[in-house]
């Protein structure tokens, strides 16, 4: 912006400049043309008296000689004789004594005027006053410098003016930018101060008001997901008290072991609102903890296989042998894993096979996750948050979008070699996020 201010200063204010200077310049040259060439003519004139009075030779050169000197000022005689040094071609001289007439004319050398002077008895003289070329520029070279200069400097302070003002405003407009920048990347404290032109103010104080606003929006958020956490609590002790009836049985071990995985994913989410925003949101950054994905994977579907024995589905696993480091942390991996498993189950009847497979290449590691059902019918409304699709609240695949997102990955929805729906998403290396 600075220099599109100072191209434009400079354009429009050296066409200014030209714009008085050339019709000044010639001004000046005129002026300087007319100041010698009426004082030639004045010479000429001043000759006429003595003229008059005598035209005796040394009369004459006497007079020229006070008037100027012998090479400006030159006075053909009626009787033919020259006083001084005429410049004049003869043609010239001869029709200013036959006609009469006052010339003026220019040369190669400079300026001449011829001016008859009629005499007793019908006898003419002419008096030739003669300007050389360097006289009559006198002086305009250094007008035209003087001129140019001005119009440099005159050139130069617009320039440097604009340059000013257009730093202000793109002082003004990166400030702006790099408070965008760190609100976006979830530095919630970040503020402008409103500088610069008033329209660059008001945006600077309406981005003041959209931060404010912002953390006034996410503490609620916070708060609300704290207090519907909270309130799981009441049904959980329920579940407590359940378990504690049908102690003893074959099933209650793996009962109470998901009633305390469920408290404790409770405290987790409790814990996480209630934590300040502005350590709370890392603004999608990639996270410095890693976790072997293979792992991580292994022990969920360990979890899951559980019920899908109940549920009579066959699961197939297959796990790369390499190494499979991702920078994401294990327990956010833990819920990605669980989302998509959890999805085949809600989604699909029971006894609809599954699959989930484990690979990596030299730049990420791709979690796929295959099953036997109906598939997607509109995979784009699926991954939309919050819209609802065959009962559910529309929250999983975002929250597996967003991670796959946060992780250097994607996420990719498709029918299935298993002839139901696939989700595949990816994740970068550690290694190669370093």
């Amino acid at each position: 912006m600075r220099r599109a201010l100072a191209g434009i200063a400079l354009a429009v204010t050296t066409m200014v400049a030209l714009s008085f200077l050339i019709p000044l310049a010639l001004l000046v040259r005129e002026q300087a043309r007319d100041r010698v060439t009426t004082a030639a003519e004045q010479r000429a004139a001043a000759l006429s008296p003595v003229l008059a009075l005598t035209t005796k030779p040394a009369d004459v050169q006497q007079a020229v000689s006070g008037l100027g000197s012998d090479d400006q000022l030159a006075v053909r005689l009626p009787d033919g004789d020259l006083v001084g040094t005429v410049h004049a071609p003869r043609q010239a001289l001869e029709r200013a004594v036959s006609k009469r007439e006052t010339l003026a004319m220019n040369t190669a050398d400079g300026w001449i005027y011829l001016q008859p002077v009629v005499l007793a008895e019908d006898r003419v003289a002419v008096v030739e006053s003669y300007v050389p070329g360097a006289d009559l520029t006198r002086g305009v070279w250094a007008s035209w410098g003087v001129m140019a200069l001005l119009a440099i400097g005159l050139v130069g302070g617009s320039v440097l003016v604009a340059d000013r003002l257009g730093a202000r405003v793109v002082r003004s407009s990166r400030s702006l930018k790099s408070a965008s920048l760190a609100l976006g990347s979830g530095d919630l404290d970040v503020r402008v101060d409103p500088d610069g032109p008033p329209e660059l103010q008001e945006a600077g104080a309406a981005f003041n008001h959209m931060a404010d606003r912002v953390v006034q929006l996410l503490a609620i958020e916070r708060e609300m997901v704290a207090d519907l956490s909270h309130r799981l609590r009441t049904p959980l002790t329920a579940l407590y008290l359940e378990v504690d009836l049908i102690r003893g049985s074959p099933g209650a071990g793996r009962i109470t072991a998901a009633v305390e995985q469920l408290e404790t994913e409770l405290d987790s989410i409790i814990t996480a609102a209630r934590t300040p925003l502005a350590a709370g949101h890392a603004g999608g950054t990639v996270s410095s903890r890693s976790s072997e994905m293979a792992e991580v994977v292994a022990m969920r579907l360990d979890f899951w296989s559980v019920l899908a024995a109940q549920q009579e589905r066959l699961c197939e696993r297959s796990f790369t042998p390499r190494r499979t480091p991702v920078r994401f942390p294990e327990d956010d991996l833990a819920a990605v894993v669980d989302a998509l498993i959890g999805n085949v189950f809600r989604h699909t009847p029971q006894g609809t096979a599954f699959a989930v497979r484990v690979e990596r290449d030299d730049r990420s590691v791709r979690l796929t996750v295959d099953d036997a059902g109906p598939g997607f019918a509109d995979p784009e409304t699926a991954l939309t948050r919050g819209v609802s699709v065959g009962g559910s609240t529309g929250l999983g695949l975002d929250i597996v979008a967003r991670a796959a997102r946060d992780a250097g990955g994607e996420l990719e929805i498709s029918r299935g070699p298993m002839g139901g729906g696939r989700v595949r998403v990816s994740f970068a290396l550690a290694e190669a996020a370093e």
